[in-house]
C-alpha cells in the first residue's frame, strides 16, 4: 500500500513489505534516546572533574533531558497526528543530532544543561512517533511481536545506558557519549526518509494549543517535583511549589480536554478499564526498573568500588534476558494464549520477585544479583510487550501518536517516581541509621567525611541496609500494581464479552 493509501485509511494499516527493516530503522533511533535516559549516570565523577560542576549543576544535566522530554511527550505525538508520523520523525531526528554535537562540544555546565534540553525536544518527537509507526505498518497478526521488539529496545535503552558509558569513558573523553549519537541520526534520517510512508489522521482536527501549553507545563512541573523531593526535602518550598504548579496545570488540562470539541487527549479513554489497567501496569515496571537501576549503579561503584565499566557489565545480565526472551517472540505467543491480564500478572511477578532477590541475595556476592537481575529482565520481557499493546488497542489508531505519547509519559513518569520514591526510603533508612549522614549530598561525601575506617564501615553498611528496604519496597509496589493491573484487564474483557453477547443475542 502507497503512503498516499496509509494517509487516507489509517484504520487499515498497511502491510508495508519493508516493515520490518522499517522497524529496525525506528528501533536504532529509539536506542539512542532511551541510552540516553542512564547514559550520564556512570559519567558523573568525570563531569564533576572535567566541568567543575557542583552536585546541583551534575542534578541539572541529567534531568535537563527527561523534563524536557517528559513534559512535550503528549505534544509531541498530538502533531505526529496532525501534521505526519514521518514529518515529525525526521524533525525529531535532526533535533537530537544538533542536540547531541552541542552537547559533545560543550565547554561549560550551562552549556550543556542547555544542549541537554533539546535533545529533550528531539527525544519526545522520536518517542512517540516510533510506537505511532509501528501500530501504523503492522496488521492485527503481527502486531503485538513488533511492539514486543520496540518494548526490547525500550528496556534496552534504560538497562544499557551504564554500559555504554562506561565503555566510552574508558576509551575516550565525556563528549564522546554525545559524539556518537550523530551518525545514528544521520543514518536514521536517510533511512526514514527513504523508507518510512507518511500517515497521519485526515479528519482535520484543529490544534490544541492551550491543551498543549498546559500539558508541557503540567507535566514537566510534576516531574521536577519528584525528581528534585529526595534531595531538597519533599515538604521544602521548591518542592511543594512546583508540585502544587504541576497539579494545578494538570488539572487545568483536564478540565480543558473535556470542554473542547477537539482535545488532544480524550479523557474519555480513561473510562475503559483496559486502558486504565494497562497504564497502572507501565507505570509500575518503569517504576521498579528505573528505581533499582538508580540504587545499584551507586551500590556497584560507591560501596563495592566497581569502575564505570565493571558496573555497567554488572547490570547488562538485566538487558540481555529482556533481548533474549522478547527476540525469541515468548511474550508475543503467550498473549494469545493466555490472555494479557494473566500474562501482566505474571510478568510484574517476576519483576517483583527480582526486585526482591537482588534485594535479599545482592549482598552476598555477585551470584544472587545476578539472579535477580535476570529474573528481572523475564517479568520486564513479558509485561512491557503486553502493556504497550494493551494501551495503544484501546485508542483509536488514527490517535496512534497521542497513544505513544501516553506510553512515553508513563514511562517516563514511572522512572522519575521510582528513582524519587525508591531513593527516598534509602535516604530515610541511611539517616536513621547514620545520624550524622543527614544532611549530606551524597554517599560519597558521607564516606569522605568519615573520621576513620570503622565509621566509613558503619556507613557502607548502613547505605546496603537502606538498599536492601527500598528495593523490598519497590518489589512490593510492582507486585500489588500487577494485580491490579491484570484484576482491571480482567474485568474490561468480561464487560466486552457481555456487551458482545448482547449485541449479538440482539441481532
Amino acid at each position: 500500500m502507497t503512503a498516499t493509501a496509509a494517509e487516507q485509511s489509517p484504520l487499515a494499516p498497511p502491510s508495508h513489505p519493508q516493515r520490518w527493516l522499517i522497524l529496525g530503522v525506528i528501533c536504532l533511533a529509539q536506542l539512542t534516546v532511551l541510552l540516553d535516559n542512564t547514559v550520564l549516570n556512570v559519567a558523573i565523577p568525570s563531569l564533576t572533574r572535567e566541568l567543575k560542576a557542583s552536585t546541583a549543576d551534575v542534578q541539572w544535566m541529567i534531568n535537563a533531558y527527561s523534563l524536557v522530554q517528559s513534559g512535550l511527550l503528549l505534544t509531541a505525538g498530538s502533531s505526529a497526528d496532525r501534521y505526519g508520523r514521518k514529518k515529525m520523525l525526521i524533525t525529531g531526528l535532526a533535533l537530537f543530532g544538533i542536540g547531541s554535537l552541542a552537547a559533545g562540544l560543550s565547554q561549560s555546565s550551562g552549556q550543556l544543561i542547555a544542549a541537554r534540553a533539546s535533545m529533550g525536544v528531539g527525544g519526545a518527537l522520536l518517542m512517540t512517533t516510533t510506537l505511532a509507526v509501528v501500530v501504523q505498518i503492522f496488521d492485527d497478526g503481527e502486531r503485538v511481536k513488533a511492539i514486543g521488539i520496540w518494548s526490547t529496545v525500550s528496556s534496552l535503552g534504560f538497562a544499557v545506558g551504564p554500559l555504554v558509558g562506561g565503555v566510552m569513558l574508558d576509551h575516550f573523553w565525556w563528549g564522546a557519549i554525545f559524539l556518537i549519537n550523530i551518525p545514528v541520526a544521520v543514518l536514521g534520517l536517510i533511512a526514514v526518509a527513504r523508507l518510512v510512508p507518511e500517515t497521519r489522521n485526515p479528519s482535520g482536527d484543529r490544534p490544541d494549543l492551550l491543551g498543549a501549553l498546559l500539558s508541557t507545563i503540567g507535566m514537566a512541573a510534576t516531574v521536577y517535583a519528584i525528581i528534585s523531593g529526595p534531595e531538597h526535602g519533599w515538604t521544602s518550598g521548591r518542592v511543594l511549589l512546583t508540585a502544587a504548579v504541576g497539579i494545578v496545570f494538570v488539572a487545568a488540562f483536564v478540565l480543558w480536554e473535556l470542554h473542547i470539541p477537539y482535545p488532544m487527549l480524550d479523557m474519555h479513554f480513561f473510562r475503559n478499564e483496559k486502558f486504565v489497567g494497562a497504564v497502572a501496569g507501565a507505570i509500575l515496571v518503569a517504576f521498579g526498573m528505573g528505581g533499582s537501576l538508580f540504587l545499584l549503579t551507586q551500590q556497584l561503584q560507591f560501596v563495592l568500588g566497581h569502575g564505570p565499566l565493571e558496573a555497567g557489565l554488572r547490570t547488562a545480565p538485566l538487558a540481555l534476558s529482556v533481548i533474549a526472551l522478547n527476540l525469541t517472540g515468548l511474550g508475543a505467543r503467550l498473549v494469545p494464549r493466555l490472555g494479557t491480564p494473566v500474562t501482566i500478572a505474571a510478568g510484574m511477578s517476576l519483576l517483583a520477585a527480582g526486585l526482591a532477590a537482588v534485594a535479599l541475595l545482592g549482598g552476598n556476592g555477585y551470584g544472587g544479583m545476578l539472579f535477580g537481575l535476570v529474573v528481572m529482565g523475564a517479568g520486564i520481557a513479558l509485561a512491557m510487550p503486553a502493556m504497550a499493546n494493551a494501551i495503544m488497542s484501546a485508542i483509536p489508531p488514527e490517535k496512534a501518536g497521542v497513544g505513544a505519547g501516553v506510553n512515553g509519559t508513563l514511562a517516563e513518569f514511572g522512572n522519575g517516581l521510582g528513582v524519587a520514591v525508591l531513593g527516598a526510603v534509602l535516604n530515610s533508612r541511611f539517616g536513621a541509621l547514620v545520624p550524622a549522614a543527614v544532611g549530606t549530598a551524597s554517599l560519597p561525601v558521607a564516606l569522605a567525611s568519615a573520621a576513620d575506617d570503622g565509621e566509613r564501615a558503619r556507613i557502607t553498611d548502613a547505605f546496603a541496609s537502606g538498599l536492601e528496604t527500598s528495593q523490598l519496597v519497590g518489589a512490593a509496589a510492582v507486585l500489588a500494581g500487577g494485580l491490579l493491573a491484570a484484576l482491571l484487564l480482567r474485568r474490561a474483557e468480561r464487560a466486552e464479552a457481555v456487551e458482545g453477547a448482547t449485541a449479538g443475542t440482539a441481532a
